[in-house]
């Protein structure tokens, strides 16, 4: 038990703002905004965090939020961080509280993770006298869409002094008070392609009298599905899709050009660097074989979140001391993208996966899909980790 926890019963504080969180959590989720478009939601934050005490409130960028508490003491300074922003998706849970905007929903639980920073915010503000150093509460935008809000918030200098950073992420199927956390790489790196092949179009009746480029792309496609298991190493876990070909007008004609699209993810930075290399080179080869030209476009989306080891260690013994070893799970890291990566590589970080889920998996909905929920039980869990972390952190000697 902490210094503080001694002087201060931060169970009780945490529950106290239970019943807040979960109307927090329900107006966010009846309210959901576009990503760079959080403009009431971003304000609900400002004034919310304007009503605690010993918070200073600033706006970032047009929509997104950071409070700072500063302790009596002086100490080290640490993020913590939450995502705001919905998904393009027409909502189908059948919720009290759905979605009132239509074709947009919180589809990800970023709805509960802006709750529950602020339930946190809320409390740690009561511990002004009792903290050292500074905490600051990033409230950030645009997670979904790329180049995404963490990095636009780390311009503006959000992170400058910065000692470390946190993030939790809610997860449907995850059962409801498991935390998983990693050690190392959590997140890929998430890159995109888009790749035109030109040909000659025609007449289906007369494919020799053209340069196919459907039949090129054929090719191609079958070339790129082997890149994974013919050049990166079979213990480095690495995706390469194709998720778009198009081309094409009418069934009697063989057209002059088509397109092709996908996305790759990397957990080991050579690899990153050397998929592109690959998949142009393959791309080449094909199409200066068949008589035809191609343009290549190669986007580096986020980069791999990876979690600093000493404040990994604080945060897993953390979870350890507050909600049991049996609760906390050593995990690999997932497949998936999080700007959150724009944070930790700023300063130390530490992302983790809060379970918010049945212990039916099959009954729980993935996240981004129409009827994705969490369980409300969950966030009081969240606000206890987020201050329960902070003050670990703040007051390690």
């Amino acid at each position: 038990m902490s210094v503080i926890e001694k002087m201060v019963d931060i169970k009780k504080l945490v529950e106290a703002v239970q019943d807040e969180v979960i109307e927090w959590r329900r107006h966010f989720h009846e309210n959901p905004e576009l990503s760079f478009q959080e403009f009431e939601t971003s304000k609900y934050v400002y004034d919310k965090l304007q009503s605690f005490e010993n918070i200073e409130v600033s706006q970032v960028t047009p929509t997104s939020i950071m409070g700072r508490l500063v302790g009596s003491k002086p100490g080290r300074v640490l993020g913590l961080r939450a995502d705001m922003d919905a998904l393009p998706i027409k909502e189908e849970t059948g919720l009290p509280f759905a979605s009132k905007n239509n074709n947009v929903m919180h589809a990800c639980g970023h709805d509960g993770h802006t709750a529950m920073l602020l339930g946190a915010a809320k409390v740690l503000s009561q511990l002004k006298d009792e903290i050292k150093g500074e905490i600051r509460f990033f409230f950030q935008h645009a997670e979904e869409l790329f180049p995404g809000g963490a990095s636009e918030m780390v311009k503006e200098g959000v992170t400058e002094g910065i000692d470390g950073v946190i993030g939790l992420h809610l997860a449907s199927q995850i059962p409801i008070g498991k935390f998983c956390i990693c050690y190392g790489p959590v997140t890929a790196a998430a890159d995109a392609f888009d790749i035109l092949i030109q040909g000659k179009g025609g007449h289906g009746s007369e494919p020799n009298a053209t340069v196919d480029p459907i039949a090129i792309g054929v090719q191609l496609i079958n070339g790129i599905n082997q890149i994974i298991s013919r050049k990166v190493d079979a213990s480095h876990r690495a995706v390469i899709s194709v998720t778009q070909f198009h081309g094409g007008t009418a069934n009697n004609i063989i057209p002059d050009r088509v397109t092709i699209g996908g996305t790759v993810r990397t957990l080991d930075s050579d690899n990153r660097k050397q998929i592109p290399i690959w998949l142009e080179k393959l791309t080449k080869g094909l199409t200066e074989a068949n008589d035809a030209s191609y343009q290549f476009d190669y986007q580096l989306g986020y980069a791999s979140v990876v979690n600093e080891e000493n404040i990994t260690k604080l945060v897993d013994n953390t979870i350890v001391e507050t909600f049991g070893e049996s609760n906390r799970v050593i995990s690999q890291a997932i497949m998936g993208g999080e700007d959150f990566s724009a944070f930790s590589e700023a300063a130390p970080g530490c992302f983790v996966f809060l379970g918010a889920g049945n212990d039916k998996l099959e009954e729980n909905f993935p996240h981004h899909h129409p009827k994705f929920d969490v369980k409300e039980e969950s966030l009081v869990l969240g606000v206890n980790y987020y201050v329960k972390t902070a003050l670990t952190f703040l007051n390690e000697k």
